[in-house]
């Protein structure tokens, strides 16, 4: 069978990545045998319902990532984004995580997550060109045995 040519398509809905994201999860599910994967997520909304912040991720085999943590311009330095933050690191408590990891570049929050105990635990240079990104960890538990 002749292999069809891959066909560029840079505007993927929301649908087809996380069809995408469910493929993987099922394979690595099927590989590994874990299989407690859940989604995690925390919004905060003013009054009139608008977003004003909010968190998401998933955890999964003992571990939470972080992928997402936003709030709104006018909304920071007020502690939304440590209320997030810490819902999110409870709730991975309850899961019985062991460890909470994400990613931040240099222009965004760094000194924030530092603050809130994570290490440093990857660099990555000039990503973006002239930044950095970081692989953060925070550690919650000892890891399982076994």
């Amino acid at each position: 069978m002749t292999m069809p040519p891959v066909a560029p398509h840079h505007d993927l809905t929301a649908a087809e990545i996380e069809a995408l994201d469910e493929e993987l999860y099922e394979f690595n599910r099927r590989t590994t045998g874990i299989t407690d994967g859940a989604r995690l997520g925390f919004v905060l909304r003013d009054t009139a319902g608008a977003l004003i912040g909010a968190a998401a991720g998933h955890s999964w085999g003992g571990v939470c990532e972080i992928k997402q943590l936003w709030v709104h311009a006018d909304h920071r330095g007020r502690g939304i984004g440590t209320a997030l933050l810490t819902a999110a690191l409870d709730e991975a408590s309850a899961r019985g995580c062991y460890q909470v990891i994400l990613t931040t570049h240099s222009f965004q929050a760094p000194a924030f997550y530092a603050r809130h105990g994570f290490e440093c635990v990857a660099e990555i240079a000039d990503y973006p060109r002239g930044h950095r990104q970081f692989v953060l960890r925070r550690r919650l538990a000892l890891p399982p045995r076994g």
